[in-house]
């Protein structure tokens, strides 16, 4: 059981699209909003959890033209984040709120997130400590990832917040912004390289 919370910690935080979109849409929209966000990942991942658990994950990706379609639309939907980040106006109010980052974006990037299937693919199939109780052993890792996967991702939204609140130039901000939707467009060319 210790290994395997070892795992997940260093498989959850290491720089992927869900912990990157998190300090983007922290540094760029604040903590309201990237709360919002994390909280529709924290639902995404579970989901996404529940459908590796069941095997689903293993069936559809077994098809490579699926693979593809998946990795086509989670690259259109970094690519969406990241344009939000790029435009994203320093200075929001109250009738921009409409356009930032919520609980739905947060779901659908772990929903399209190939990361999130590795990265479960690996915690349930793997490390196994209660063979002779497999649902016993799944509920347990399942509270396991849950309790590290939330402290990591708001530490990546609090040093994302902790940007946002820095009484930066516009210059600077343009350059964070820059950075933080970059770092998402990588990760887009990274999949499509390793396909």
């Amino acid at each position: 059981m210790i290994i395997f919370s070892i795992a997940v910690f260093f498989l959850l935080i290491t720089p992927g699209p869900g912990v990157l979109s998190t300090a983007g849409i922290g540094s760029v929209f604040g903590f309201r909003s990237g709360i919002r966000y994390v909280f529709g990942l924290f639902i995404g991942t579970n989901i996404v959890a529940i459908i590796v658990i069941s095997g689903l994950a293993t069936v559809i990706i077994s098809f490579p033209i699926i693979r593809t379609i998946c990795l086509f639309l989670s690259s259109i939907f970094f690519i969406h984040l990241a344009l939000k980040i790029f435009l994203s106006d320093t200075k929001l109010n109250f009738l921009k709120s409409q356009n930032i980052p919520g609980i739905t974006h947060g779901v659908i990037l772990q929903l399209i997130n190939p990361k999130a299937y590795i990265v479960n693919l690996t915690f349930y199939s793997g490390f196994a400590f209660f063979p002779a109780n497999f649902g016993l052993e799944i509920l347990i890792k399942l509270i396991i990832t849950n309790l590290i996967w939330l402290p990591i991702h708001l530490i990546w939204l609090y040093a994302g917040v902790l940007l946002y609140e820095m009484p930066l130039s516009e210059k600077v901000r343009n350059k964070l912004k820059f950075v933080m939707g970059t770092s998402l467009i990588i990760v887009v060319l990274l999949s499509i390289i390793s396909l």
